[in-house]
């Protein structure tokens, strides 16, 4: 996905998003990649290369990353 894409694919989820979440906000920390997914709806590999980026911050815990929401739901915003 080209930056150009992944852009315009960000607003268009920020419009949608301001209207409903996809995921309901259980006071979670962390993000999942999945869950990744399913609020940008994209691939894995296109979640893992957006996590490469370092446009939010991550951890791995064993074989698990695990996404930090604040930085995420930041990046997300700013899109």
């Amino acid at each position: 996905m080209t930056d150009e894409l992944m852009e315009q694919r960000m607003a268009e989820l920020n419009a949608h998003n301001a209207e409903k979440s996809p995921i309901p906000d259980n006071e979670k920390r962390a993000y999942s990649v999945d869950d990744i997914m399913a609020i940008l709806d994209i691939s894995r590999s296109s979640a893992y290369i957006l996590i490469k980026k370092n446009l939010f911050r991550s951890v791995k815990i064993g074989n698990q990353l695990r996404i930090s929401k604040a930085s995420f739901d930041e990046w997300l915003d700013k899109g």
